[in-house]
C-alpha cells in the first residue's frame, strides 16, 4: 500500500525504485520479526557499495531474509508479473521482469539490470531461475550473470541454510514448510510457513568474483555455484518411498 501511493506521486522511474527498496527493506524486517525469524548474517559486507548478489533459491521465506539485510531490487521472470497478486506485489517491489522463456529477450533485458546497477542498486538474481525443494543448488543459468561484469560491479555468492524449524534440526519433515517446489501452490506454501512457531536460519556472503564482459560465463557462473554448493546444507530425504520432482536443467 505504501509502495502504490509512492508510485502515484514518484514520478522518476530511478526515484521511485529507490523508495520501493528501501520500503521493501523495512516492511521485510517486520515481517521477518513477526514471523518468528532468526536470522545469523555472516560476512555481510559493511561498505553500501553495488552488487549482484547470486543466492540459492527454496522459497519466499529465503527473499524475506535477503530482502530484511538491506535495500536492494530483485529479479523475477514475466509469468510471475503476470501471476494475479504476485503480479502486483512484485511490481510495488520495484522487481525487474526478464522474459526466461526467450533466449532472444532475456539478452535485451539484462541491459535493464545493467542499468539499475550502474545506478547505484544492489540486485539479487537468483540463478537456478526457480524455487527448490532444498535437496542441492540446481546448475545455474549463466547468461544474467554476465550483467555484473557489463555494469562493472561484483557477483557477491550468497548461500542460504535453513538450521532449525521449531527447535528442531531443518530436514525432510519441515521441507513443505520452507521450500515452495513442484505443484505446491504460493497460498499452500504460505500457510504452511505461517503455521511455523520459530524458524533459525543463516546468511553466509562469501567471496566476491570480479568478471569483465570478455570472462567466459559458464566458467564464472560455474564459480558461483561451486562456491554456493560448498556451503550449502542440503535435506536428506529417506532413501523409501519418496519420489523427487524433476527439475529443468537446461542452461542458457
Amino acid at each position: 500500500m505504501v509502495s502504490f501511493v509512492c508510485h502515484l506521486f514518484v514520478r522518476k522511474p530511478e526515484e521511485r525504485r529507490r523508495v520501493f527498496s528501501r520500503n521493501v527493506f523495512y516492511c521485510s524486517n517486520i515481517i521477518v520479526r513477526t514471523f518468528g525469524l532468526s536470522i545469523k548474517t555472516i560476512n555481510m559486507p559493511t561498505d553500501q557499495k553495488p552488487f549482484l548478489l547470486v543466492s540459492n533459491h527454496m522459497g519466499f521465506v529465503d527473499i524475506m531474509m535477503i530482502a530484511s539485510r538491506f535495500p536492494a531490487l530483485f529479479v523475477t521472470s514475466n509469468e510471475m508479473r503476470e501471476t494475479p497478486f504476485l503480479g502486483l506485489l512484485t511490481e510495488t517491489a520495484g522487481c525487474i521482469y526478464v522474459e526466461r522463456r526467450s533466449r532472444t529477450k532475456i539478452k535485451d533485458e539484462m541491459k535493464g539490470i545493467v542499468e539499475v546497477l550502474k545506478q547505484g542498486f544492489r540486485v539479487t538474481l537468483y540463478p537456478e531461475a526457480t524455487s527448490t525443494n532444498g535437496e542441492r543448488v540446481l546448475p545455474f543459468k549463466k547468461t544474467l550473470m554476465m550483467a555484473a561484469g557489463l555494469a562493472g560491479v561484483p557477483i557477491q555468492p550468497v548461500v542460504i541454510n535453513f538450521r532449525k524449524v521449531n527447535g528442531e534440526p531443518f530436514g525432510f519433515k519441515w521441507r513443505d514448510s520452507l521450500c515452495w517446489y513442484g505443484d505446491i501452490t504460493f497460498l499452500q506454501s504460505l500457510w504452511a510457513a505461517l503455521k511455523l512457531k520459530s524458524v533459525e536460519a543463516e546468511i553466509e556472503f562469501l567471496e566476491q568474483i570480479h568478471s569483465t564482459p570478455e570472462d567466459d560465463r559458464g566458467l564464472i557462473a560455474d564459480r558461483a555455484h561451486s562456491l554456493i554448493s560448498a556451503k550449502y546444507a542440503p535435506i536428506i530425504v529417506p532413501t523409501q518411498d519418496v519420489i523427487v520432482p524433476a527439475y529443468d536443467t537446461e542452461s542458457t
